[in-house]
């Protein structure tokens, strides 16, 4: 008993008696059953509306804790205001001191905006999910990638610039002065920020212009390699030994991108050699035979720009000059038909008995 008073007059002194103490501590206990309650009644009420496993892995199972901490501080916050205001109505029942009348409410303010940018900072990961639902043939080319990776981008921006906004109310910032804090010092900050400002319009310049996009084989200077992502300050590329390229976006605007993924088709050229001692009827044959190939492959173009012809005689072999033009959308397709089309014109050389010149093979002489 005597502690018990003690422990009364102590917390009197400071302003607050014990039916506050209680309350303070009835509104985190409700503020902590809430939050695990909706970690636990979250994801089987969100399974029922969300169909993808991805996007119930995303909003649901990865973000559950920061969601159930948003909505615990929630109704913590709620609980606190009405604290708050029965003090300020005069009530004899609760007594508190006058700072903390406006510290306890921000500080499940501060909880709450912490929490729903964490949760919302995870939810982005959800828009190439939706963008995958949304899009009716179920491919999602590099123009949807980009668009994608530009939208997180910009996303995570504006969720870490609002909750920072909320961050700094329930701190007890005063915004009004902060702006015009801001105003004053904005020459500052824009030279501070003037490379950041300068990869963010070289984003948009990207996003406009569209000089390229995510998938495309690009050459930036002396960079190589597919574009894999486009944010807001930076563009990465993959170069053909899997290395990462980080390229600021204002270099973007300055520097020439030569961008293979825009090529109306790939132009391939090689020369065929033959035995000198092969008839050359079998040769002309062989010759009109694989120009009619190109002109009937699907996957060429530019038929009368292609050619199949005797390019020159050594006294070793013949030579046939081969340049024809492949209609296919990346390096993949062009292997493909490629080897296809190598296989046919061994198969038309054995059919017309023509043997290929190999310099390590000498004929004796008698």
């Amino acid at each position: 008993m005597v502690e018990d008073d003690i422990a009364n007059q102590a917390a009197e002194s400071v302003g607050i008696n014990e039916m506050t103490i209680l309350a303070i501590l009835g509104i985190i206990i409700a503020g902590v059953i809430v939050r695990f309650l909706t970690m636990a009644f979250a994801p089987s009420l969100l399974r029922k509306i969300i169909r993808s496993e991805n996007l119930q892995t995303k909003t649901v199972k990865q973000s559950d804790k920061a969601l159930g901490s948003a909505i615990g501080a929630g109704v913590s916050y709620i609980l606190s205001l009405q604290l708050v205001n029965s003090i300020e109505e005069g009530s004899s029942t609760y007594e508190m001191p006058e700072i903390m009348l406006t510290i306890l409410p921000n500080v499940f303010q501060f909880i709450i905006a912490l929490a729903v940018v964490v949760w919302a900072f995870r939810l982005v990961n959800v828009v190439q999910d939706v963008v995958a639902i949304i899009d009716t043939d179920g491919v999602s080319d590099g123009t949807d990638k980009t668009l994608v990776s530009a939208l997180e981008s910009v996303l995570r921006f504006f969720i870490v610039f609002i909750g920072a906004i909320f961050i700094a109310d329930a701190v007890g910032l005063n915004l009004t002065s902060l702006i015009a804090g801001l105003g004053i010092s904005g020459l500052a900050l824009a030279l501070a920020a003037k490379d950041t400002i300068s990869n963010f319009f070289g984003a948009l310049t990207v996003l406009l212009d569209r000089p390229f996009k995510v998938g495309d084989w690009v050459v930036v200077g002396s960079s190589e390699g597919e574009v894999i992502e486009i944010n807001l300050r930076t563009t990465l590329i993959r170069t053909g030994i899997d290395t990462v390229i980080t390229i600021p976006n204002a270099n973007l605007v300055s520097t020439p991108v030569e961008n293979f993924g825009k090529r109306r088709w790939r132009r391939w050229q090689t020369m065929l050699h033959f035995d000198i001692n092969s008839n050359p009827d079998k040769v002309e044959a062989f010759r009109d035979e694989v120009l009619k190939s190109i002109q009937d492959n699907a996957a060429t173009m530019n038929e009368d720009s292609s050619w199949c012809r005797v390019n020159d005689i050594s006294a070793t072999s013949i030579d046939v000059s081969l340049n024809l033009y492949w209609d296919v959308q990346g390096g993949a397709d062009e292997r493909q038909e490629k080897e296809k089309f190598l296989l046919e014109i061994m198969q038309l050389a054995r059919d017309h008995e023509l043997s290929f010149y190999d310099n390590r093979i000498r004929k004796q002489s008698n």
